[in-house]
């Protein structure tokens, strides 16, 4: 049976080029300029996001970055250091922002929970799941990025709606990597310290990194907080391994004097769950970017 994931290896995934396009007269990326970072619109939605791309021609894979609630895609951008690793990795960096006004910001809609103004996003606001999906698309179709090497990562409602999106449309991304906001579905209404497993149902495994602090009050890894909230980090990462059919848990590992590790591996399709805890660590973009990198470098998603 032919795998829906393939796991790659760091030399290997270098050279990863969609199948169908000619590796000898690959045209230029019609957005933006080589080595440079720009605002540019995109798709049919009226909406414009940061791009930043790195030097080369060729299709490139692509981190798409999420901001947090009330954030933009151009601050996101100014408060991490995905331009200069994108350009350390040859990869594109998309910082879009999302499709509901909140002050100087916006917000993420997710469908089922309220947003940080208090309400459910109804069928009147823009439907960032197709928005997403639509950048992809646009990327793609410019010979900007390969669509098997696309990416996912996102702080606090960014990390939100990096977990939705694994949930609702897997197929898009080789792999996420959440920031202080993991989540497997919504809280479930009858018991909202779990995930509904109603509401994240892949049809394919999806290799999940991530990040977070055990010192976070605005996305308590214990669970709490606010009502989008609810349940445990550790509860959505099992629920992750669940989904991903992995086996049992390996030993928790100290990657760096104030990091440790927990990894799920023997997943479907090679796929891994793991997640990487700061103590003391806050809720802030604390995501090593290098090993996020590396992680997503693992991972393409063949296309059919």
């Amino acid at each position: 049976m032919r795998k829906i994931l393939s796991r790659l290896s760091l030399a290997a995934a270098a050279a990863v080029v969609f199948s169908g396009w000619s590796q000898t007269a690959l045209a230029a990326c019609g957005l933006g300029a080589a080595g440079t970072t720009e605002r540019v619109r995109i798709g049919n939605a009226g909406r414009s996001l940061m791009l930043h791309r790195p030097a080369g021609d060729q299709p490139l894979p692509l981190v798409i970055l999420l901001h947090g609630s009330g954030g933009t895609g151009a601050k996101m951008l100014s408060d991490t250091t995905l331009e200069a690793t994108a350009d350390r990795n040859g990869f594109i960096v998309a910082s879009p922002d999302a499709g509901i006004p909140a002050g100087d910001g916006f917000v993420w809609n997710i469908p089922g929970v309220p947003t940080i103004l208090g309400r459910v996003p109804g069928p009147e606001d823009a439907d960032d799941v197709a928005y997403l999906g639509e950048v992809v698309d646009a990327l793609v179709a410019e010979q900007c990025v390969d669509p098997a090497r696309v990416y996912l990562t996102g702080l606090s409602g960014g990390g939100r709606m990096t977990s939705w999106m694994a949930c609702v449309a897997p197929r898009r991304f080789a792999a996420i990597a959440p920031v202080v906001g993991l989540r497997a579905g919504n809280p479930d209404p009858e018991d909202p310290s779990q995930p509904d497993p109603e509401t994240c149902t892949p049809k394919t495994p999806v290799p999940v990194i991530a990040f977070a602090g055990d010192a976070d009050t605005t996305n308590p890894t214990q669970g709490g907080g606010a009502p989008y909230w609810s349940y445990p980090m550790h509860a959505a990462l099992q629920r992750w391994a669940q989904l991903n059919g992995c086996g049992a848990p390996s030993p928790t590992v100290w990657v760096a004097p104030a990091i440790y590790e927990e990894r799920y591996a023997a997943c479907a399709d090679d796929t891994q769950v793991v997640s990487r805890m700061t103590v003391g660590g806050g809720h802030f973009w604390l995501a090593d970017e290098e090993a996020m990198w590396a992680f997503f470098a693992r991972y393409a998603r063949p296309i059919s």
